[in-house]
Formats: C-alpha cells, sequence, structure tokens
C-alpha cells in the first residue's frame, strides 16, 4: 500500500484525520501554514484553515478525496519548494543558545564569619573573582526591536491649583544586553468641565514619554555550590558563585536539509 507525503487539514472536527499513516516512523503535523490567501475570501473555515505536511495512509480515492485532504506532494523537489515558500513566508531561522562568558567568584571563611555575632572578632570573608572568560557562537546575535513608555506626566489644573503626578517605569534589560535608538514623544491634552465654564474647569495636560529600543538576546544566570571543611574543630565554609552569560545566535535555515530528512522518511516508509 502506497503511503504518500500529503498536505492536509484538520477534519471538521478539529482532530487529526485517521487517515494518516501509523507507522511508527512516519510524520504529521510539519510545517503548518495558513490555508487561506492574504486579501482574499478564505477558502477553509476554522478549524480547517491551517495546511499541515504528513503521511497518509494509502491514496485518495479518485472518485473522492476525504476530509482534509488538500493534496499531494510528489517529487522531492517539489517538496523543497514548498517548505522554502512556507519558511520564507514564516521567517524561518535557527536560534541556538550558546555560552558566551563565565565568571567565577569563590569566597571564604570561617564558619561563624558568614553570620557573625556581636561578640565575633575573627577575619571577615574573603572573595577571589576570576577574569571573564568569553567565547562567541555561529552566526548573528539575535536582536530584538520594542518600545516602552518610561514616564508619564499628569499635570491638573483647577480652581484649587496646579497639581502634578509622575509616573516613572524606566526601561529594565540584562546587564549584558545595550539598549540603542532612544526617542521621546510628547503627547495627549484633554480638558474637562465640572459644570458651565464660569462655575469651574479642570484641565488635563498628559505627556507620555515614550523609549525605543534594540537589545540583544543575552540572558545571564547565577549558580552557587557551598562547601564545607573542618580541621582541628574550626569549620571553613566556601561558596562558589559561577555567573554564566548566554548569547542566542541565529543562523539561516537549512531547507535543503530539512527536505531530505522528511523525504527519506516516506522513502523508507514505501520501500
Amino acid at each position: 500500500m502506497s503511503q504518500p507525503l500529503i498536505k492536509y487539514t484538520l477534519t471538521k472536527q478539529g482532530r487529526q484525520p485517521e487517515w494518516l499513516s501509523k507507522d511508527s516512523r512516519a510524520f504529521k503535523g510539519q510545517h503548518s501554514a495558513s490555508a487561506n490567501k492574504p486579501g482574499k475570501l478564505p477558502r477553509y473555515g476554522s478549524p480547517q484553515d491551517t495546511i499541515f505536511l504528513g503521511i497518509a495512509a494509502g491514496d485518495p480515492d479518485s472518485d473522492g478525496t476525504p476530509d482534509g485532504y488538500v493534496g499531494v506532494i510528489g517529487s522531492k523537489a517539489d517538496l523543497e519548494t514548498y517548505i522554502t515558500e512556507v519558511g520564507t513566508a514564516a521567517d524561518y531561522k535557527v536560534v541556538t543558545p550558546t555560552v558566551t562568558g563565565v565568571t567565577t567568584s569563590v569566597i571564604t571563611g570561617d564558619s561563624e564569619a558568614w553570620n557573625p555575632g556581636l561578640e565575633y572578632a575573627g577575619p571577615g570573608l574573603t572573595t577571589t573573582t576570576s577574569d571573564k572568560v568569553t567565547s562567541t557562537g555561529t552566526g548573528t546575535i539575535q536582536t530584538f526591536d520594542t518600545s516602552q513608555v518610561i514616564r508619564v506626566v499628569v499635570e491638573t489644573t483647577n480652581e484649587s491649583g496646579v497639581t502634578t503626578k509622575t509616573t516613572d517605569t524606566p526601561v529594565v534589560v540584562d546587564p549584558a544586553s545595550t539598549k540603542s535608538a532612544v526617542s521621546t514623544s510628547v503627547g495627549i491634552v484633554t480638558t474637562t468641565s465640572n459644570g458651565p465654564v464660569e462655575v469651574g474647569v479642570t484641565t488635563t495636560v498628559t505627556t507620555t514619554t515614550t523609549e525605543s529600543y534594540t537589545y540583544t538576546d543575552v540572558t545571564t544566570n547565577v549558580s552557587t555550590s557551598t562547601s564545607s571543611t573542618t580541621t582541628d574543630g574550626e569549620t571553613t565554609r566556601t561558596d562558589t558563585v559561577t555567573t554564566t552569560e548566554t548569547t542566542k545566535y541565529v543562523t539561516d535555515y537549512d531547507y535543503a536539509a530539512e527536505t531530505t530528512r522528511l523525504w527519506d522518511i516516506k522513502q523508507a516508509i514505501n520501500s
């Protein structure tokens, strides 16, 4: 029985079709893409508005295809073309987390020095920090562009005088990241009245400052391990604090390799 590589949707009930291959090597739900064209009347309604790649358990009946069947991909070249189209539209990329910096601090001291009482007169803690060990990954560092409101100033004026309220929410990014492309915008003026103008008018001026910035996808993790040694009744505690910096690098998606992977599965099932 032939088991072709096909394009399909879920059933009208939102389930995987029962006619997909049950072979343990088979795949389904791969490389999803919208079944409808932007700007056109939708051909497929929910939950059948997404097309997937999978292996079917047999060729479709020439008198009519089953619910969810979209079409067959008959050659490796057609498969690569399809995956490339889907991947390009979805902006496929490979993101690889890479350790790019490690710093170690060793803190040593008498066990009592870690939590000294009022009468403790012994030596304090000793800290030794290693130079940061750095490395790089393959590809381009992943970056994100975003913005955040960092200040809102509300100035209210009425018959009682002027009051000002300022709310600051500064941008906070990982210490290993950097901010750039800072810009400021000033905005909204509204006027409200508590009654006729001659009774009283309240004027509210709201000034909003927005900061736009780009930051690199770098995260920092701090871990601590503790050990103790006792010599001649004296216990010494040592904490080793390791700070690890991880950067995510982006490389191009390998469409040819993915095509070969899926096509080889299809060929193996049908051999």
